[in-house]
């Protein structure tokens, strides 16, 4: 196979897996810089629902990559290291609040963050 067409289907291949998962973390920074005055009250609790479940799709976008890339990986190394990576970048991403005006900081934030994480990663099936 010619050097360009190896090339072409990497790119293809970063395109369909990585950069979803790019995006979406870059979707998570947008909303996270809303100003809290900004934020539509819909229903009780709906700051934890929503770390919840945008960190829940994050680590499934993670997981569909990793499987990819890494096929040879067990369960419980995917498991840890996009766990941890997941979470690093909630707790960056809830520091980030910190500066966005009407919004903070919070423990219980980051701790549905890494639970839908958590549930992502521990539900996930790799294709068979």
């Amino acid at each position: 196979m010619p050097a360009s067409r190896n090339n072409s289907a990497l790119i293809k291949k970063f395109f369909r897996y990585w950069l979803p998962v790019i995006a979406y973390a870059g979707l998570i920074f947008i909303f996270s810089s809303i100003p809290g005055r900004d934020i539509p009250s819909l229903f009780s609790f709906q700051d934890l629902v929503f770390h919840f479940l945008e960190y829940l799709v994050l680590a499934l976008l993670l997981n569909r990559a990793w499987h990819v890339y890494f096929p040879g990986h067990s369960f419980y190394r995917r498991f840890f290291l996009i766990f941890t990576f997941a979470l690093i970048y909630a707790i960056i991403d809830e520091l980030h609040q910190a500066f966005v005006p009407g919004r903070n900081t919070s423990l219980i934030d980051i701790g549905c963050d890494g639970l839908g994480i958590m549930v992502a990663s521990i539900f996930y099936r790799w294709p068979k």
